[in-house]
């Protein structure tokens, strides 16, 4: 069983090995060809793998005609607000249908698990005209509002706060204690986990999100990042291919820090799960 377990471990990491270096094929490539100063007019073919002119003066240019720090700063401020009032509503609403027990919980749940089954292609038109109606368009109020229905967070909060002991709340209403404050000073600071797992697929979801910037936003100075490189890219008649990839390397540093930073809550979150009432 021994010869027979190292065998299998061996072909386990094998493969996985093989899946993770064709993922990071395309980013090390992106890397390489940003700071290639001989590819700033066209992308070599065959793709290299190391710059042939090492520079960084890809990143100055990059810089220089983009507005990279405004864009990274709108992209930020609309992240963080969405961040903050979807983890917030998440929580709430998992913790409402865990705990509190009320006639149609279930219903609740299933009915908005089932507006993740309507692609978001269907509804933006509707949504367009309503935040048009409401005079919100060009403002970040169009993308915190929306944020209020995040469903999958109150799936996953709620699946989480299940496996929390349910003691703890009786114990604490027999103290005195009120809804408000048994969620907000004992589930709360439990959830960290959880929170961190959401907050890392919403900074993902909203910070690469270039379709509904494109429509919401008309005013350059606040548009995101991804919105500001397609139109960087769209405006250029002649293709600056490492500089893209020299802006397109710094826009995902954000991302990168973000993940190493809650990586450690995200795999307590999962070993979190065995936790029994």
């Amino acid at each position: 069983m021994t010869k027979q377990r190292r065998i299998g471990n061996f072909f386990l990491i094998l493969v996985l090995s093989i899946g993770s270096l064709v993922m990071i094929i395309p980013f090390l490539w992106m890397l390489f060809t940003s700071f290639d100063w001989q590819a700033r007019l066209n992308i070599p073919f065959p793709p290299r793998f190391w710059p042939e002119e090492f520079s960084t003066r890809t990143y100055t240019l990059a810089f220089s005609n983009i507005p990279m720090l405004k864009y990274i700063f709108n992209s930020l401020i609309i992240s963080v607000g969405v961040i903050l009032v979807s983890l917030f509503s998440a929580v709430m609403s998992g913790y409402a249908i865990s705990k509190l027990k009320f006639k149609g919980a279930a219903i609740v749940l299933v009915l908005a698990l089932s507006t993740m089954m309507i692609p978001f292609e269907m509804t933006m038109i509707p949504q367009y005209l309503l935040f048009n109606y409401l005079n919100l368009l060009d403002s970040y109020w169009a993308f915190y509002l929306p944020a209020l229905n995040f469903a999958f967070g109150t799936f996953l909060a709620k699946s989480f706060i299940d496996q929390l002991p349910g003691t703890l709340r009786e114990a604490a209403i027999i103290d005195g204690a009120g809804e408000i404050k048994v969620f907000w000073q004992i589930y709360l600071p439990l959830c960290i986990p959880i929170l961190a797992t959401m907050a890392i697929l919403q900074f993902l979801a909203v910070w690469n999100d270039l379709l509904w910037p494109l429509l919401a936003l008309n005013t350059p100075d606040k548009f995101t990042i991804q919105l500001g490189l397609a139109l960087f890219s769209y405006n250029k008649t002649t293709p600056m291919p490492s500089i893209i990839m020299a802006a397109t390397t710094v826009s995902l540093i954000p991302v990168v820090v973000t993940y190493l930073f809650l990586q450690r809550y995200i795999v307590e979150s999962i070993a979190l799960s065995g936790i029994k009432q």
